[in-house]
Order: C-alpha cells, then structure tokens, then sequence
C-alpha cells in the first residue's frame, strides 16, 4: 500500500498530489520587489522534488507593506512574470501558492516609500522606525486589498493564497495587545482586536469563490511580554475557522521578540552581521558586533524536532471543523508520519528544502530518511540581506564562506538535537 504520505489531498478547491508543502519562507530572491530567474528556479527545483505544493513567500498587498526590497508586492506589471513562474511550477505536477500580508511597522519610509504604518502610534525598536496609527478608512480600504489582491494571485495562475496572520506583521499588530492600543473599535477588548482580521477573511474568501484555495498562518502564541497567549491563540484560530477557509497553519513567535521561537535553533550573529549591508543597517551590524548583544536581541530557542508539536495538539481539541497544517522543525521522513499519526493532514516545511529541494523524493524511496540539516541557521543569517541558501548549497556552489563564519556555523551545529 501506498504511504499515506503520498496519498493526495483536497484542499478546499484544489487537489494535492501528496501532503507536503514548501512553507512560505523568505527567499529574497526579487530584488526590485519582482519575481526574479533565481526565485523561479528554486520554487521549479522544489516542485521537481516531489512536492505537492510550494509557496512564494510574503507578497505584499501594497507598496506600503513591504518590508525589504526582495520582496514582492501586488502590481500589474509583474503578472507575466508570475505566471511564467507558476506555470513552470505547474508542469512539474506541483501547485503553487502565494503568501500575502502586510508588514505593518516591520519597514522603513525608504522601502515602503511612506511612513509605516501599523495599529497603533509608536516606535518599532527592531527596525527601528517611528510608526503611525492606521486611520479606520485605511483599515477598510486595506482589508479590500487583501480581497483584491486574491484576484491578482488568480491572474497570475496561483492555486492557493495563504493570508499571513502571526508573527508581529500587521494583521497580527492588531490582534495582539502589545502592539494595539486603540480605544476605538479595533482595540480594546478581543473582539476589537480581531475585527480587521475578520474583515480581510471576509475579503479574501469572496474573492476567492470556489476556484481558489485559502490558509491562513496564525500565531498559536507570540511568546513575548504581553501578547497573546495559547489560550487566545486558540480564540484567534476560531475565529479564522468562522469563515470557512480551506486550512489553518499554526506558527508562533514574534519577529521582533521572539524571531527563534518561529525559525528554531540560534541566529548566527557573526553571519547575520557579515552579510549586512552597512548602508542600509549600519546601527545593527555595529551592535551585533558587541559582546553579548545579538543572543539578547534574538535569545536561543533549543531546537527539537516537531517543536510546535505540543502546542499544535492543543489546537487539535478546540478546531475540527477546518484542517490544522502543521509546521516547525520537519527533518525527516519519521517525521512526517508522526504528523499524520498525529491527525495532521498537512504540513509545511522549509529548512529541509532550502538543503535539500529533493527532500520529498528521498522520502518516498526511503520512509526513514533524515535530511541532515544541523539548524545553524545560515541560511536565515544570509536571507535578509542577500538570498536564502544553505551553506551546504553556497559551498556546492563554489561560493566561498570566511572562516569566521564556517566555525561559527559548527559550532551551533555541535548544539543541536537531533
């Protein structure tokens, strides 16, 4: 009999070959915010190994929610390029999805082209950069481009859309009271503070019809001083469920308190700092170059396999009614069945692929195999400032790495749990 790993899957309006899915992980491959050869080739190479779906990772609603300049955002003029992205996708027998969102106060005026804007007035020490409060008919008019920018992702021959609500992006700035301290109707109390969520759901799934698949991204928790917690993890998560969407994929973490709790392991400084460009980030490669700066502002998280595993389970008890898609720390083909064995139909991965874009077929002729990825994390240390690339890859490659950076990697690989 076939592995159930193998068996397809009906995704709302769309069928997927098998269970396994390229999360939307940055790549940084659009430099001048559009699709470039580089992305295509990756997201071909992945769909080549065997995936059923991939995803195109954090494609903006609008110029405003951008938050680096490899990043995509919705505009006509890139459509040809996109398709011809996805149709490459498509003749390797995956489907292809598309990750949209808004930053919020995750920017700069000089990549978002204005001032950042988020639920509330502030300043985003991570950027850092001053923010305003969103005016209500900004809101409305946001939550339409969600909507809209479903239609965009069909034009451009996108199968499914995933709505990125966790990690401290804009959805998630309202949701969470650390970052919503409105006293109008969308602050205050949980009700409130869902209601822009609630309104973009509503946006995006009357653009979507019955042609196109939705997930959204949640944060089961933001793990930081006074966000939200599992149990208004799970209240979030519902209120997602409400609007019929075709899956939810539970994540955690908050980019700016918290990014290793999404990512797993250490964030390697001395990589992080080598690639920064001293333009753009000069104050942040010169405080990761102090003593004990860079574990303070991205504290270790001790990586294990499946680390989102517990927590997700206790999402599996309160939402039965829409498919929970697992993510966080897949390494390996006992992994996966142990995803399914625990009733997730579905689950997103990323580190192993960025290794191993083979990793799928590799599994399938060996139910036990393990990818190897030690999670030193080079590939997150370089993605924001240049692309995202495993040093195994860069090295096969004939890129050099300093060797600095090489011990730095080892030593973090020393570290991690298999």
């Amino acid at each position: 009999m076939a592995s159930p790993l193998f068996t397809p899957y009906q995704l709302g309006p769309v069928t997927l070959r098998n269970r396994f899915i390229r999360s939307a992980a940055f790549e940084n491959m659009c430099p001048g915010n559009r699709p470039s050869k580089q992305l295509q080739d990756y997201h071909v190479s992945v769909a080549r190994g065997g995936v059923g779906m991939t995803t195109v990772a954090y494609c903006a609603v609008d110029q405003s929610g951008v938050s680096f300049d490899g990043q995509l955002y919705v505009r006509d003029e890139i459509l040809p390029d996109l398709k011809q992205l996805t149709d490459a996708i498509h003749a390797e027998g995956a489907k292809a999805s598309i990750q949209l969102g808004h930053c919020g106060n995750m920017t700069h005026f000089y990549t978002c082209h204005c001032f950042p804007i988020s639920a509330s007035n502030g300043l985003n020490l991570y950027s850092p950069t001053l923010h305003r409060r969103m005016r209500v008919d900004e809101i409305h008019r946001m939550a339409k481009k969600f909507g809209e920018a479903v239609d965009f992702c069909r034009e451009a021959g996108f199968d499914c859309v995933e709505i990125h609500a966790g990690h401290a992006y804009l959805i998630s700035q309202f949701i969470s009271p650390r970052t919503n301290r409105r006293r109008d109707e969308y602050g205050g109390s949980f009700e409130n503070r869902v209601r822009f969520l609630n309104e973009v759901l509503d946006e995006v799934m009357l653009h979507a019809k019955d042609d196109m698949a939705v997930v959204v991204k949640t944060n089961m928790w933001d793990d930081c001083r006074r966000g939200i917690d599992i149990e208004e993890g799970v209240r979030v998560a519902k209120e997602i469920a409400k609007h019929k969407v075709h899956g939810i994929v539970l994540s955690g973490g908050t980019v700016s308190a918290s990014p290793m709790t999404i990512l797993g392991g250490a964030m390697p400084v001395k990589t992080l700092a080598h690639y920064m460009p001293m333009k753009s980030f000069w104050w942040l490669k010169a405080a990761l170059h102090l003593p004990g700066v860079g574990p303070l502002m991205m504290p270790t998280q001790p990586f294990h396999e499946l680390y989102f595993m517990d927590k997700a389970k206790r999402f599996q008890q309160e939402i039965t009614d829409v498919p929970l898609i697992y993510v966080g720390g897949v390494q390996s083909g006992d992994n996966c069945q142990q995803i399914m064995d625990e009733g997730f139909p579905l689950f997103q991965m990323a580190h192993v692929l960025i290794k191993d874009p083979d990793f799928v077929k590799h599994v399938e002729a060996d139910p036990h195999y393990h990818a190897g990825c030690g999670r030193s994390n080079y590939c997150v240390g370089r993605m924001y400032t240049i692309d995202m690339k495993c040093h195994h890859c860069t090295l096969r490659d004939g890129e050099k790495i300093p060797q600095n950076l090489m011990k730095e990697i080892q030593k973090l690989e020393l570290k991690e749990v298999h």
